[in-house]
């Protein structure tokens, strides 16, 4: 019989009848210590099938959970648990934290337990919902995510692992550029960025570095991230005879792009260090002059692919233009002082 042929019933039950209780108990307890996490788990529900019904019991009904996490998304959004309909009682209106973090809990539980079919829309939706309180008002109170006690940058990252554990890099690629161009906030998701949550939370940046092991992944996850921006911000060239946009309109466009440059310049820099230099530097230009970004953080961006290719002077005037905007802002003084750029009036960085 071959190594990896396996016994029929029979046969295991014939070998293992001479066997006395103390071998039996050796042969179980080798075969449970050894064995992976599922097949220890296999072992316990068999010896104790009261605890395993049980922890079956407290796992949450996946579409239960969706639905729920759906209705109280549409809820908040439409103002009813600020008393703007009566959708939601007066009593329920002052437990949306309870709620919230019930629904926070059951979503990763149902990732924890891999049942990506409803956990993952869960959980995404419950991160965009907490990602807006920072700017939209959508309960009495005036930090959500402190009052809540969420770590954020947590909830992206079981959610990430996830995917990447039973999905492949591929897919969590896709998905998470996507989130992360939404959720990403570099002074974190409360309003006042001070308490427990915020000595608990970390950069969306920080997590995803941390994610991507070795060249490829990166280039992998920047021409993911390429495209979602892209997506975010497609290149579209004027059309005859459509209606041109609002002075208003144009406005509110600009303001998005200064805020996704702020909000992604950390990561962004992160690409210029990583891929300069390398097969994949094609990316960089199509990158730092991508129609996603403007403002001073998209001038600095550009005036970092100058540096580091070598083109100090144009480099100098990009930088000369931000730091008429934000003096006194350290990265940029201290990429002034790695490149000899002398200003009057501004000190240098400490």
């Amino acid at each position: 019989m071959s190594s990896s042929s396996r016994l029929h019933k029979d046969e295991f039950y014939a070998k293992i009848t001479p066997l006395d209780t103390d071998h039996l108990k050796k042969l179980l307890w080798e075969i449970y210590w050894r064995g992976g996490k599922d097949l220890r788990g296999r072992i316990e529900a068999l010896l104790d099938p009261e605890k395993s019904k049980k922890r079956a019991e407290e796992l949450p009904d996946g579409d239960e959970t969706l639905q729920d996490v759906l209705a109280f998304v549409a809820l908040a959004r439409s103002g009813a648990y600020m008393g703007g309909t009566r959708a939601v009682s007066r009593s329920e209106r002052s437990k949306w934290r309870v709620t919230f973090r019930k629904l926070f809990k059951e979503a990763a539980l149902l990732l924890t337990h891999t049942d990506m079919e409803y956990g993952a829309p869960a959980m995404e939706e419950l991160i965009d919902l907490a990602s807006e309180t920072k700017d939209f008002t959508y309960f009495h109170s005036e930090d959500p995510v402190a009052a809540m006690r969420i770590v954020i940058s947590d909830q992206a990252q079981l959610l990430w692992r996830t995917y990447l554990a039973h999905e492949g890099f591929p897919s969590f690629a896709k998905r998470a550029a996507y989130q992360f161009i939404r959720w990403e906030k570099p002074y974190g998701w409360t309003v006042y960025g001070e308490g427990w949550v915020k000595e608990h939370e970390t950069t969306l940046t920080s997590v995803l570095a941390q994610m991507l092991k070795g060249y490829d992944a990166w280039v992998e996850f920047t021409d993911s991230y390429l495209a979602a921006l892209d997506h975010v911000a497609p290149v579209t060239a004027p059309t005859k005879g459509k209606k041109k946009p609002s002075q208003w309109d144009n406005r509110k466009k600009e303001l998005a792009r200064e805020k996704r440059a702020e909000n992604l310049a950390e990561w962004n820099g992160l690409i210029l260090e990583r891929l300069q230099g390398t097969d994949a530097e094609d990316r960089l230009h199509r990158l730092v002059h991508h129609p996603a970004f403007k403002g001073v953080q998209g001038t600095f961006l550009q005036a970092k692919l100058a540096h580091l290719q070598g083109n100090q002077q144009h480099a100098q005037q990009l930088l000369k233009t931000c730091l008429q905007h934000w003096p006194g802002y350290r990265p940029f003084l201290a990429l002034a002082d790695e490149i000899g750029l002398l200003t009057r009036g501004v000190d240098r960085p400490k």
